[in-house]
């Protein structure tokens, strides 16, 4: 009884003497404040110069493999060499994370302690969004998107991280079409100066209605749309594209790839 008085008059005198309950800030803006750097600061330079080393390396493959004859030893010899690029500097990474010298920035300066089943995981997502992306003819990054989300990283990084994969893919098939002239360079201007707009209009849009509402989850809906969207989009297309080469008795199974 003596321990419940107790309890009681300091709660009193807390009440008493005005102070409230605060709950703890837990906004990026208000973490961040104090690390906010320029745009060149805000770079990682080594992990950017490794982007930049597969990216060359990529296009120079591929342009490369254009001239080889199909099917011949040396076409799939540079096909192959696309696998050791790729899976070194994943394997690089990788291993940076497991031994905690590298730490997803957007999610905290902490060192998370990545378990190998983790990291081997996302690597097998990240292999299979780039897969069905090609597939489908989509972005990877437009893939990994859910994937980014469900790593605890913000809305906003994720979805720039996966534009920026998109983009990374496909500058590789612009420079290569470029290179081998098949492609009319004003059609493709074009097409840049309208998704660029188109870009920044969501950007500005999409701020303007988070900083409205408060709420950055607004991001997660709107990706969740845009996939559901594509996804009866693009089944839609196939559907109707199938039922036109059924009823024109058209051959609809895989080609010969060396032919």
């Amino acid at each position: 009884m003596k321990k419940e008085a107790v309890k009681l008059l300091e709660s009193t005198q807390t009440e008493e003497r005005g102070d409230e309950y605060r709950p703890l800030r837990n906004e990026p803006s208000a973490m961040l404040r104090d690390d906010e750097v320029t745009i060149v600061e805000n770079i990682y330079w080594k992990e950017f110069s490794l982007l930049v080393f597969v990216w060359i390396a990529f296009v120079v493959v591929q342009v490369i493999k254009t001239y080889a004859v199909t099917c011949s030893m040396e076409y799939w010899i540079l096909n192959i060499l696309q696998v050791p690029i790729a899976v070194s500097v994943s394997l690089y990474e990788a291993i940076c994370l497991y031994k905690g010298k590298r730490v997803i920035a957007s999610i905290g300066k902490e060192t998370s302690n990545w378990k190998a089943h983790q990291l081997v995981f996302y690597c097998f997502c990240g292999i299979l969004a780039g897969i069905v992306g090609g597939l489908l003819g989509l972005g990877g990054g437009f893939i990994l998107g859910p994937l980014f989300l469900e790593l605890g990283v913000p809305p906003q990084v994720a979805s720039a991280t996966s534009t920026f994969a998109m983009a990374f893919s496909s500058s590789m098939s612009v420079l290569q079409y470029y290179l081998l002239k098949r492609f009319p360079v004003p059609y493709a201007v074009y097409f840049l100066l309208v998704a660029t707009v188109a870009a920044l209009t969501g950007q500005h849009i999409v701020r303007k209605l988070i900083m409205l509402l408060g709420r950055a989850s607004l991001i997660i809906f709107i990706l969740a749309l845009t996939i559901l969207v594509s996804a009866i989009s693009l089944g839609g297309t196939g559907i109707v594209d199938m039922i036109k080469n059924l009823e024109h008795n058209e051959y609809m199974g895989f080609e010969n790839m060396c032919s």
